[in-house]
């Protein structure tokens, strides 16, 4: 059967009862209609590797950088204090450090042999590991201000005339990392103090000074 249909202008149409009754088909979205026919539908999200729950978690060479740079950098000042201690390392030994010490006026020399071993053992460990980071910045920066003050401040400043060359890059590195802070793959990252940013530059290069001017007017 079939039914008329009047058009507004007059003109009529004949449609059958079964057009007349079918529902409108549903038009797919126009991604779904570019999808080829073979490919599997894939569930919506955040791009990128994200979900509702938040970005997932992922290292970035910045992270990786800074690591390297903690690593390599704490490493090597606490050996240096290894060497003052122990004598490892090709180092002179504590015995020897405090003859050292004495010539450069710190008195008695072995104790501030031991002070000197201790902060660069500890305070390199400390920046290696990333644990009280402005802390341990401080104990580096402290050792380099009496060293430029006692032995390498008279030389002016580049390494070949044993000027202060290499302190100053030495502290200029700690107090960098105190204000950067230790990144997440670091010890301090677990517990609730903040150690990055200009309070903990702050404490890091103050304390180092104070420290360095306690040992040096004793």
């Amino acid at each position: 059967m079939r039914a008329l249909h009047f058009h507004p202008f007059g003109r009529t149409h004949l449609l059958s009862l079964t057009q007349l009754r079918a529902p409108a088909a549903p038009v797919a979205p126009a991604a779904e209609r570019r999808r080829p026919p073979d490919q599997p539908r894939t569930a919506s999200g955040p791009p990128g590797g994200t979900h509702a729950a938040g970005p997932v978690a992922r290292l970035s060479a910045a992270e990786c950088g800074l690591l390297l740079i903690r690593l390599t950098f704490g490493l090597l000042i606490a050996g240096h204090g290894a060497q003052k201690l122990f004598g490892i390392f090709g180092g002179p030994g504590l015995a020897a450090t405090g003859r050292s010490f004495d010539t450069l006026g710190y008195h008695p020399g072995k104790l501030f042999a031991v002070i000197g071993g201790l902060s660069e053992l500890a305070g390199g460990l400390g920046l290696a590991v990333g644990l009280f980071t402005p802390l341990a910045a401080a104990a580096v920066i402290g050792v380099m201000i009496n060293a430029m003050a006692t032995v390498s401040g008279a030389h002016g400043l580049w390494i070949q005339n044993g000027g202060v060359e290499y302190s100053v890059a030495i502290c200029v590195v700690a107090f960098a990392l105190a204000a950067i802070g230790p990144g997440r793959l670091s010890v301090d990252r677990f517990f609730p103090w903040r150690s990055d940013g200009w309070p903990a530059a702050a404490v890091a290069l103050g304390l180092g000074g104070i420290g360095a001017a306690i040992a040096l007017s004793i």
